[in-house]
């Protein structure tokens, strides 16, 4: 039996996107979209942001962007067919303490399950245990920045791990053998706005596949990557209302399909997509053929070839 999974980077429903959703100029994603994520058994996203209406900046005199959601983003993400979010990421606690238990709070409501952020250590890395087709799928998440934002052993926070200092840690390998079934591990890991994995990324994928993780899909770096074996290195980014790098076009991205069959991945679908200011809708023309021509370069770097079928990119099946 297989099990396909769609799978979205990073996604950001605060700042001019909760503006957007409090003028309800329609929805944030396109319905042919959300139409594509429906083919899939299951989806997971990382929120790139707290859910509340409540708390007060990080403070951090460096940090220069600060991510909140209305409460009503959590029913946009149930609408969106959305079963599993990541919030192990550098803007989960930018509102503090009280912004990221409500988070939990909104998610719970709308029937939405995360990983990678809780009341304390133990249950920031508790993995999700996602049922769907009569099968299972196990989920963690895991971010390597910033070190600030970890949950302690009495203290709310996300799931951190040093990945390009200290490496793989035990619990998080001790989270992928104990598993039953496939496991997906979601870091966010590396720097913004880089065009292929840094090797430290690549080095925290291999020690992860080594352990056997049926699927590792990264993000951080706004601009998608290639893929190598099981590695989706970056999903790049999915909603937002971000300023546009003219060359790296963190304006395109992909939505992917991921389909395991047993305790391994069979094939990977991309659907590209074009983020316009908070609407994301499906990428057509010369966007739509941009986006083909880098995914394919980009996997090529990686050993993988990607090749193009009816718009859509398609990398193994």
């Amino acid at each position: 039996m297989t099990l396909t999974v769609a799978l979205a980077g990073d996604t950001m429903l605060g700042r001019g996107v909760a503006q957007h959703l409090a003028d309800r100029r329609g929805p944030v994603v396109a319905p042919e979209v959300a139409e594509v994520a429906a083919e899939a058994d299951l989806f997971v996203l990382n929120l790139e942001c707290c859910i509340s209406d409540r708390g007060r900046r990080w403070p951090d005199p460096a940090k220069p962007f600060f991510f909140r959601a209305p409460p009503a983003a959590a029913d946009v993400l149930a609408e969106l067919g959305v079963d599993c979010v990541t919030l192990a990421n550098n803007h989960a606690l930018d509102y503090g303490i009280d912004a990221l238990l409500d988070t939990f709070t909104h998610l719970a409501a709308a029937g939405v399950a995360w990983v990678g952020a809780g009341p304390d250590e133990d249950a920031a890395r508790q993995p999700a245990a996602l049922r769907a087709a009569g099968q299972s799928l196990t989920v963690v998440g895991v971010s390597d920045h910033p070190s600030a934002f970890a949950a302690g052993p009495d203290r709310p926070g996300i799931a951190f791990a040093d990945l390009a200092g200290a490496g793989v840690p035990g619990w998080l390998l001790g989270a992928v053998g104990g598993a039953e079934g496939p496991v997906l591990v979601s870091p966010h890991w590396g720097p913004n706005m880089t065009a292929e994995p840094i090797p430290a990324v690549r080095a925290a994928a291999d020690t992860l596949t080594e352990a056997g993780v049926t699927l590792v899909a990264g993000h951080s770096a706004h601009v998608f990557h290639g893929v190598r074996g099981p590695v989706l290195y970056d999903l790049g980014d999915f909603v937002d209302d971000y300023a546009v790098d003219p060359h790296l076009r963190n304006d395109l991205g992909l939505l992917f399909l991921a389909t395991m069959d047993g305790g391994r991945l069979s094939a990977v679908e991309a659907v590209p997509l074009k983020l316009d200011y908070c609407h994301t809708r499906l990428a057509v023309g010369d966007d739509g053929a941009w986006i083909r021509r880098r995914f394919c370069e980009a996997c090529a770097r990686l050993g993988t070839e990607a090749v193009a079928v009816d718009g859509r990119l398609r990398v193994g099946g």
